[in-house]
């Protein structure tokens, strides 16, 4: 099974083919996310509504308790980092659009019998330890900045984040840093799972291909990095309410952009060649 994990279905290791795409294929992607988003809306409150709850829950739990308010925009921001994990559903539902079978809502919950449920286990867990080493790291930033003591309140804690000179340095090497945590997430994971969702190809070779991914295609790639970045901004204000259309639309382009950047399996090739 460990092995499975690593070289999926057949016991080995198969590279798959990576094409190179432009800036054009985004909004693409981006306009067949959307039109799944209006064909099959009614999953949303199943599995996305959630996003926003948990981000709201997040930001309500470390303002109430002082020791955990240097973590509360580290906790709001890298909990995108998880994103391509928690967007399983939505790939699946895409996926099934595409092939033109049922793609209700309860359809998303079919990846808990896809073959490659334990690579696709084995990169989010990956994910979450990215997600946990940068809450260590942004802890580790405030301390530098201001020491042990946790702020008192947190209109304090933004006054110094704001005014002081520490506060300013802490924005900038928090925002650097965290920059950093992304582009890792984004090389490694970019259309690893929806390829494990349509191809059990091993953990080891659906991170192994968004890295190609990413070299082959650097400025379509970081773009599109850049674009799931200021939407989720701007999906998150007012409270995260609108995360529960980003999200999805999100998740939906992310099945598409897979679609363009990942050359087909000769079964599939057969199975569109017959469509």
């Amino acid at each position: 099974m460990s092995f499975h994990v690593i070289a999926g279905a057949a016991d080995t290791v198969d590279h798959v083919s990576v094409r190179r795409i432009g800036v054009n294929d985004l909004f693409d992607a981006l306009r067949k996310g959307l039109a799944d988003f209006l064909a099959k809306p009614s999953h949303i409150v199943f599995i996305i509504v959630m996003y926003p709850i948990i981000g709201v829950f997040l930001a309500a739990w470390t303002s109430a308790n002082e020791q955990l308010l240097p973590l509360l925009f580290p906790l709001m921001s890298g909990f995108a980092l998880i994103g391509p994990f928690a967007a399983l559903g939505l790939y699946e539902i895409s996926r099934r659009r595409e092939q033109g079978i049922d793609a209700s809502w309860s359809h998303a919950l079919d990846i808990r019998h896809s073959p490659a449920l334990p690579s696709i286990a084995a990169v989010g867990a990956m994910l979450v330890a990215i997600f946990i080493a940068w809450l260590l790291v942004a802890q580790s930033l405030y301390v530098h900045a201001f020491g042990p003591t946790p702020p008192a309140t947190l209109s304090g804690f933004m006054r110094d984040i704001f005014t002081t000179e520490s506060g300013r340095m802490l924005l900038v090497a928090g925002n650097l840093v965290g920059l950093g945590f992304a582009m890792l997430v984004l090389c490694t994971t970019v259309i690893a799972f929806p390829l494990l969702l349509d191809r059990d190809v091993g953990a080891y070779e659906a991170i192994h291909a968004s890295v190609r991914a990413v070299a082959l295609n650097p400025v379509p790639m970081v773009t599109w990095g850049l674009i799931v970045a200021v939407l989720l901004a701007i999906g998150s204000v007012p409270l995260f309410a609108g995360l529960v259309v980003v999200l999805p639309v999100l998740g939906h382009a992310t099945w598409h952009l897979y679609r363009k950047v990942i050359e087909p399996g000769r079964g599939q090739i057969a199975h569109e060649t017959n469509r």
